[in-house]
């Protein structure tokens, strides 16, 4: 007798429990599965604070409220995922929209699961709903931005701190908004300088996400390191632990974890990495407590991750969870019509003006700049330091010399240099004889017959061993000097043409 009372007080106290939980508590009764005709048998308070109406109304006409009040865009759909689920004995959760009696518009997250019986047979639908429409509509105001932004681009020439108006740049752009809109894995390609930091803090910028931009490179690391500095460590998980440290995971929750040189990380932490990848959850060292952390990770290389894959260095399945959306920066050699750009934003930064003679412009033009964006910033430093002098080390670089013409004849000379010029040309463009032909002003059938005639071919191996710097004979008052960018017919031709 006394048991009685007891159980009908545990009810009333769960039954409060439930009304002072955030959002509706819901159990709505399986009529046809087929149909999926729910009626509503229970209601939490909460309620008349997510919905506007109270729980007994909701209640009170035996059938499912919620789904008359769907937006009709979102009913089919939700009701397919639902019945989905409870086939598949799986919880649900689902985002959908509703309109309130006073015409407002909210957006719920609702979770649940099915009750089955002893036959197997779903009854009923237990869950909870919850309003999230203030992130939902702060999605929207970030689209809308990104979508404006993406509007604003074709006509400027810079994204943030990134600076540039070539074809190849405004793709960037393009990715970095796309990539902002989303919360999926990215990986950056780019050699050494040419601003994959710059790119993956743009993509940061220009997310929802408000939490911090954690940096790291993974080559800086010491590899008896890398785990505790990845996960973190408790008090005492090995000598020198003498206090509770977070570490990268940690610091990146909300927010983007960036890891520069990606490559570099060691196959047994790839595997670990892997799970919290999939999880988002982990263990500092010397502790059984999981952890959450709600990062979004954007990777960057240099080297050739695929390679890296086949030579067993990479593990093929993280290279497939990382490699989801690529961005390939353009090398500074590839996109030189942004050279003015880049200088501009450099002297405006740095609150400088910079001018420059035909010689050093010239040289500039024609350097290659391995190391990029971060060379030609090095350079405008020593520049400003130093004045002219500095121009010598690209023209010793940038400018091809004739060769001896002792003991040659005109037309011997005249093919030898052909011949460096093309060599030069092809590796410059890493042997690809279409963009070779473009750099040349050559027809490209212009250019097969040449590498043909005159053995190029042969050479390669040659002239990748023995890169020679030239430089162009001194110029005069008659001499003409003209560049692919000037006229279709190749220089080498216009200094010995007559």
């Amino acid at each position: 007798m006394k048991q009685e009372p007891a159980r009908e007080i545990s009810t009333v106290q769960f039954e409060k429990l439930l009304d002072r939980l955030p959002g509706m508590i819901y159990r709505c009764k399986i009529e046809n599965l087929q149909t999926l005709n729910l009626i509503l048998e229970y209601a939490s308070l909460g309620s008349d604070y997510l919905l506007g109406i109270p729980a007994k109304e909701m209640v009170s006409k035996h059938w499912n409220t919620i789904e008359r009040m769907m937006h009709p865009q979102d009913l089919e759909r939700t009701r397919q995922v639902i019945r989905d689920k409870i086939v598949a004995h799986e919880p649900y959760q689902i985002i959908y929209r509703v309109y309130l009696p006073n015409g407002e518009l909210k957006w719920l997250w609702d979770q649940g699961e099915a009750i089955f019986d002893e036959h197997g047979v779903a009854r009923y639908l237990d869950g909870i709903i919850l309003d999230v429409s203030e992130q939902k509509f702060q999605e929207y105001t970030l689209q809308e931005e990104n979508r404006q932004l993406k509007f604003s681009l074709e006509k400027t020439n810079r994204l943030g701190s990134l600076v540039g108006k070539s074809e190849a740049m405004h793709k960037v752009y393009s990715l970095i908004l796309k990539a902002a809109e989303t919360d999926i894995n990215v990986i950056i390609y780019g050699e050494t300088g040419c601003g994959k930091d710059v790119v993956a803090r743009s993509i940061h910028q220009y997310s929802h996400r408000k939490g911090n931009y954690v940096p790291v490179n993974c080559g800086a690391i010491p590899e008896n390191l890398l785990e505790s500095e990845f996960f973190g460590y408790s008090k005492g998980a090995f000598t020198g632990a003498t206090m509770n440290k977070d570490g990268f995971l940690t610091a990146a929750d909300n927010g983007t974890l960036f890891l520069d040189e990606i490559g570099e990380l060691p196959i047994n932490l790839q595997v670990k990495f892997l799970r919290v990848l999939e999880t988002k959850s982990f263990r500092q060292l010397g502790s059984n407590k999981i952890l959450n952390s709600n990062f979004r990770l954007i990777a960057a290389t240099n080297r050739d991750m695929a390679q890296l894959v086949k030579e067993g260095k990479v593990r093929a399945d993280f290279y497939y969870r990382i490699n989801v959306l690529p961005i390939i920066i353009p090398p500074l050699r590839e996109r030189k019509e942004d050279l003015p750009l880049l200088i501009d934003a450099w002297c405006e930064n740095n609150n400088i003006e910079l001018r420059f003679s035909s010689k050093i412009k010239l040289a500039m033009n024609h350097y290659d700049w391995p190391g990029n964006v971060r060379e030609l910033h090095n350079f405008l430093d020593r520049y400003v330091t130093f004045g002219e002098n500095v121009g010598e080390s690209l023209e010793q670089e940038s400018i091809l010399e004739l060769p001896v013409l002792e003991g040659l004849s005109l037309e011997q000379a005249v093919s030898n240099f052909e011949k460096k010029i093309i060599v030069h040309a092809l590796d410059k463009c890493r042997w690809h004889r279409g963009k070779t032909s473009q750099y040349l002003g050559l027809n490209l059938r212009t250019l097969q017959r040449k590498i043909k005639n005159l053995g190029i071919n042969e050479d390669k191996r040659w002239s990748q061993k023995k890169k020679e710097s030239f430089h162009p004979p001194p110029m005069t008052s008659n001499t003409q000097l003209c560049f692919p960018s000037q006229s279709t017919m190749p220089w080498c031709l216009l200094l010995f043409s007559p």
